[in-house]
């Protein structure tokens, strides 16, 4: 009779949610793209600039072209929850890689419950990403002494979609 206990180690939890809206241009676009980031998380999302400069289209180094946001926590959780709803509870398993992170895009906005359609700020896609963790992957972030994750504590491809399967109830495509 031997019984199997799961390590409190080997527990996987919901890390960030990163709302993305690459829109290319700077100007009046990067505001709108501001508004429909704060109505989809409630939080306050920040500018991204260009990295180099585009001379094809018109973009110049340190320029804003995209918006984003990063929500943790039980918003992350509830913010995930609305997303999945948007998409039909369906999440395509090529998307998520062997390490716990699983993305997607969203081409309208309004899709998402409890957004309504503003025609201030149209409709407009966005990327997702969701990253799991575990307990001890912070040893990978922190200042002093940062260390590898082990091969046998990485959060492989089967892992998260079992874990989105069992904690929110979505099929695997």
């Amino acid at each position: 009779m031997s019984q199997t206990t799961e390590s409190p180690m080997k527990k996987i939890s919901l890390e960030k949610v990163v709302l993305n809206m690459g829109l290319g241009k700077s100007g009046d676009v990067i505001d709108i793209a501001k508004k429909a980031i704060e109505q989809i998380s409630g939080k306050k999302p920040s500018t991204r600039n260009a990295k180099e400069a585009q001379r094809e289209w018109g973009v110049r180094k340190g320029e804003p072209i995209g918006v984003a946001v990063t929500v943790r926590g039980d918003d992350a959780v509830a913010l995930f929850k609305r997303l999945l709803e948007a998409k039909g509870n369906t999440i395509n398993g090529k998307s998520v890689d062997n390490f716990g992170n699983y993305s997607f895009g969203i081409n309208e906005h309004i899709d998402i419950p409890g957004v309504k359609y503003d025609p201030q700020i149209g409709i407009l896609g966005l990327g997702i990403s969701i990253t799991l963790t575990r307990p001890g992957y912070s040893i990978r972030k922190r200042s002093k002494h940062k260390a590898h994750v082990g091969k046998s504590h990485i959060i492989t491809s089967q892992e998260a979609k079992d874990y989105f399967t069992k904690e929110f109830g979505v099929t695997v495509a």
